[in-house]
C-alpha cells in the first residue's frame, strides 16, 4: 500500500480547515463546530478523529513540520558528507521557518501562550523537541565515530537551528521584512553552515 492510499481524506481536510482557521481567528477564537462546519465534516467525525482541540492543534503544528522532520529523518539514514547533510536539513528548516504559515503559527502560539502555557509545550513537543532530538543524535553518532569533534550534542543540535533565526526572523515575525527570496536562502543556508562546521572545528575533504 503506498503512502498516498494510507492518507484518511476526512482528516486531511479537518487539519486543513484547522490550520486555516487557527491561523487567521486564532485559538481562542476558533471552536470545534466551526472547524467540523469547514472542512465540512460531522461533528461525530470530527471527535472520532481528535478528541479536542489541543489534539487537533497539535496535528496542524506536525503537518506544518512534516516536511522538515521527513527530510531530517531522511537524510540522516544516508551516510552522506557532513556538509551536504546539515545543507539539506537547513534548507527544510529555512522553508519552514520562514514560510506564512510557520511565521502566522508562531505568532499564535505566542499570543495564546499566556492564558493556555499548554500550547507552547505542545507546539513545542510536535515539531522543535523532535528536531532537536534528531539531530542530536546524528551529532552525538559523529562525535562517537570520530568524525566530528564535539563534546555536547545537545547544545551543538540548537546552536545550529538558532543561527536561521535571530534579527532576520525576527523581522519577518514583526512583518518589516519582505519573505525571502531563493537566493536569500540559499545565501543564507551556505553561510550558516560553513560558519557552523567552522566554528566546531570541522574540516571539510
Amino acid at each position: 500500500m503506498t503512502e498516498s492510499e494510507n492518507i484518511d481524506p476526512k482528516r486531511e481536510a479537518i487539519v486543513k480547515a484547522a490550520t486555516r482557521l487557527f491561523l487567521t481567528n486564532n485559538y481562542r477564537g476558533v471552536s470545534m463546530d466551526k472547524i467540523a462546519q469547514a472542512a465540512p465534516v460531522s461533528k461525530a467525525t470530527l471527535y472520532n478523529h481528535f478528541d479536542s482541540k489541543n489534539a487537533l492543534l497539535a496535528a496542524v503544528v506536525k503537518n506544518l513540520c512534516s516536511a522538515l522532520l521527513q527530510t531530517m529523518t531522511q537524510t540522516l539514514s544516508i551516510k552522506d558528507d557532513v556538509t551536504q547533510t546539515l545543507k539539506k536539513i537547513a534548507a527544510a528548516f529555512i522553508e519552514l521557518l520562514y514560510s506564512p504559515d510557520g511565521l502566522a503559527m508562531y505568532r499564535l502560539v505566542i499570543s495564546e501562550s499566556h492564558e493556555f502555557p499548554e500550547l507552547g509545550q505542545m507546539v513545542y513537543d510536535s515539531g522543535a523537541r523532535i528536531a532537536i532530538a534528531q539531530l542530536e543524535a546524528y551529532l552525538q553518532q559523529l562525535h562517537d565515530d570520530k568524525s566530528l569533534p564535539i563534546s555536547n550534542s545537545r547544545y551543538s543540535a540548537d546552536a545550529f537551528f538558532s543561527l536561521f533565526k535571530g534579527d532576520l526572523h525576527f523581522k519577518c515575525l514583526l512583518g518589516i521584512q519582505a519573505p525571502l527570496s531563493e537566493s536569500e536562502k540559499t545565501q543564507l543556508i551556505e553561510f550558516a553552515t560553513v560558519f557552523y562546521l567552522r566554528g566546531i572545528g570541522y574540516a571539510a575533504n
